[in-house]
């Protein structure tokens, strides 16, 4: 006996395979840079992001970290709707602590080549375990 869907039914499966527009712009997202408006001026930008998550590589249970970052643009800034995006296409991914941080400053430093930059992951407990993972770039002269 075959059952037939309402049109209620296909409509919530077509919802649940049709990507949100907030899950759109993650997936498309990119580090977004604008030219420095004070070039040859040394000054810090100063970025906080409590909501990161990613998911354990090992175990599939979820991580969440506030990261931290500080730095000194050179030539580029980034854009900060662009690096909330970036940092959200992180939650599904199977990620490390140590390897997340790393990534991001990657990302960022090819994004926007900073003078010098540091990026801090400090990640809730989880296990009675609290890791803070710091990592930072200096420009060569």
């Amino acid at each position: 006996m075959s059952q037939s869907l309402s049109s209620t039914d296909r409509a919530n499966e077509l919802e649940q395979t049709e990507m949100k527009y907030g899950e759109r712009a993650i997936a498309e997202g990119e580090l977004i840079t604008f030219p420095n408006p004070r070039i040859g001026r040394r000054y810090d930008i100063n970025i906080t992001l409590p909501e990161f998550t990613c998911k354990c590589p090992f175990s599939g249970y979820p991580d969440f970290a506030t990261i931290y970052i500080t730095y000194s643009p050179d030539e580029k800034v980034v854009e900060l709707k662009a690096i909330k995006l970036y940092i959200n296409s992180y939650r599904d991914r199977y990620i490390s602590h140590e390897e997340s941080i790393n990534q991001i400053l990657d990302d960022f430093v090819a994004a926007c080549d900073p003078l010098e930059v540091k990026i801090k992951g400090d990640f809730t407990p989880r296990g009675n375990v609290h890791t803070v993972i710091e990592v930072h770039h200096q420009k060569q002269k």
